[in-house]
């Protein structure tokens, strides 16, 4: 098996709700993620995929979806009704608390395999950098 590594890096904001810190309260990050893509055979070229595919369609969807937005748990009272009643504010609405163990987690089990099926190539591997200090790692 041949992996490749493209990276990533996002702003977006989000709260861990029932944290027992800081973490409680809305506030952002510069996420920088690692995506490893894994395939049986190398193309006409030599490659796993080309890096440009891995920023062009993964990218777009964190482009779309999670950068200059504020990731929430459906779970979350206060910020889903703020967010109803001000729907123009960038969102995205996750089912798990949105750590960045469970952020990792979506993108590897939701969101990937969405993105790169029919391509023969998987995302097997994803490190998350929440900060400079902290990261998340979830393999499939």
């Amino acid at each position: 098996m041949v992996t490749c590594t493209r990276r990533l890096t996002f702003e977006t904001g989000h709260r861990v709700v029932g944290h027992e810190g800081k973490c409680i309260n809305p506030h952002g990050h510069s996420y920088k993620l690692f995506l490893t893509a894994e395939s049986l055979s190398l193309d006409n070229l030599g490659r796993v995929i080309d890096f440009s595919v891995l920023k062009n369609v993964i990218g777009k969807w964190i482009d779309d979806n999670f950068d200059h937005a504020f990731i929430l748990y459906d779970k979350d009272k206060e910020l889903m009704e703020f967010y109803r009643v001000n729907p123009t504010f960038k969102h995205y609405i996750m089912q798990h608390n949105p750590t960045a163990e469970n952020i990792a987690l979506h993108l590897l089990n939701d969101i990937c395999p969405l993105l790169l099926k029919d391509s023969g190539v998987r995302i097997v591997h994803i490190k998350l950098y929440e900060t400079e200090n902290c990261f998340a790692e979830v393999t499939w």
